[in-house]
């Protein structure tokens, strides 16, 4: 796109969890934003949203809400994007999306930065953030892959709440409350009780028997790797954990492993941080996890009974690496920095 010192920025669905994490993280970020447009439902314009020390009132999202906007962060769900996205572009808009509306579109890039930056091209549209758990897996496996080239991933995920959202995060909250209280737990965004309880469903079931989730990672992690050869087997699980998503991932490679040239592969690439230091109880936690940007890597383990397959633990902050600071990173590729 064409460079300039600022950018007029729109956030499509400003009042949501990662809507208002995209804002944090553009301030934090310092992303040269010469108007900040926040857009979000009837429901909640007029509404203030803090940003650089001001107060940026909500506006209502409309047809013409895009009218001399450079680049809009949508996170406001796949209908809201399907309808509003094209309309953006034909405004003269780039669309960073965060739903799952455009991420298989083959004219679609499906980009995590520090892995393929390079599908974006010179004329981009739409770009499509990719879902948040396979964001941090795809980022431990990338070094992994370039090194021992990946047959075959099994994974388990123990997904926070902020990946339902805003009420996902009241009903944890006010379950806890009222189990620990002696009161029923009554389940409103989730079909069964959350607190205090693990959920081996997220999204719908589709006809194979996984979850529209679990297809995602399989599809998601073999478009940005660029390789549909890769076999992905998920179980995605929903835990009662606020912030930040937790996995165990089992990788079967070509060739036998070295453990050491895997720590330092890890370790060399950017946005991953390893964490694993067993003796001292060092390992990656949500709890510290959340906030922070980096996903974080340990457990590192080869499988006793095969020699080219490790294992390890994966976490990652859902609402920054895997939603908003992901879709923030691909903005300032897209203005050169």
């Amino acid at each position: 796109m064409k460079q300039k010192e600022a950018y007029e920025v729109a956030v499509v669905g400003a009042t949501g969890a990662v809507g208002r994490t995209m804002l944090s993280i553009l301030e934090e970020r310092d992303f040269p934003v010469a108007n900040l447009t926040c857009l979000a439902s009837a429901r909640s314009a007029g509404s203030t949203l803090s940003f650089r020390g001001g107060e940026i009132t909500v506006q209502e999202l409309t047809e013409s809400s895009f009218n001399g906007i450079d680049i809009a962060l949508f996170s406001a769900g796949g209908s809201i994007s399907k309808q509003y996205g094209p309309i953006a572009v034909a405004a003269g808009c780039i669309v960073v999306d965060n739903s799952s509306a455009w991420r298989m579109d083959p004219q679609v890039p499906l980009v995590v930065p520090e892995i393929n930056v390079s599908t974006i091209g010179d004329s981009p549209g739409i770009i499509a953030n990719p879902n948040c758990s396979t964001i941090q897996m795809v980022m431990a496996l990338k070094p992994i892959q370039d090194l021992y080239k990946i047959k075959r991933v099994v994974v388990s995920t123990y997904q926070s709440v902020s990946g339902s959202g805003q009420k996902a995060i009241e009903e944890l909250t006010a379950q806890t409350r009222a189990v620990l209280d002696g009161n029923p737990a009554n389940p409103e965004v989730y079909p069964h009780q959350i607190a205090f309880n693990c959920l081996p469903h997220i999204d719908v079931f589709l006809d194979n028997g996984y979850t529209k989730e679990e297809m995602k990672m399989v599809n998601e992690t073999r478009k940005i790797m660029g390789d549909d050869s890769i076999e992905v087997s998920p179980t995605t699980v929903r835990v009662p954990v606020m912030v930040a998503h937790s996995e165990s991932v089992n990788v079967e490679c070509e060739r036998e492993l070295n453990l050491t040239e895997v720590r330092e592969c890890l370790t060399a690439f950017p946005g991953v941080k390893v964490i694993d230091t067993p003796a001292n109880n060092e390992y990656p936690l949500a709890s510290s996890a959340a906030g922070k940007d980096e996903v974080q890597v340990g457990r590192l383990r080869i499988d006793l009974a095969n020699p080219r397959v490790l294992n390890f633990w994966v976490v990652g902050d859902n609402l920054r690496k895997g939603a908003a600071l992901n879709a923030v990173q691909i903005a300032e590729k897209l203005i050169g920095q």
